[in-house]
């Protein structure tokens, strides 16, 4: 976990964090896209469920609940199919 996302700044809802979360989430998804489509969303959800810590991962769901802004549209498919996995 980077410095940025330390324990104590997960639980925070502020906008600064939430930025931080969605540019994080953005990054991956543009590693996994020279991989097509389809293995991009794969690999973007894979990478969210090995690697973020559970309280990420909630923080980027209430993020997506509240309208996702600024998620790149096959991240927000991935993360779509991560709040389908946690229900």
């Amino acid at each position: 976990m980077s410095p940025e996302m330390s324990p104590d700044k997960t639980t925070d809802h502020s906008p600064d964090t939430m930025h931080k979360l969605v540019y994080m989430a953005n990054q991956i998804g543009k590693f996994f896209a020279s991989q097509g489509d389809d293995q991009a969303v794969a690999g973007t959800l894979d990478h969210l469920k090995k690697f973020w810590d559970p309280r990420m991962r909630a923080q980027i769901l209430k993020h997506l609940d509240a309208g996702g802004a600024g998620l790149d549209p096959k991240v927000r498919a991935a993360v779509e199919q991560l709040k389908q996995g946690s229900n």
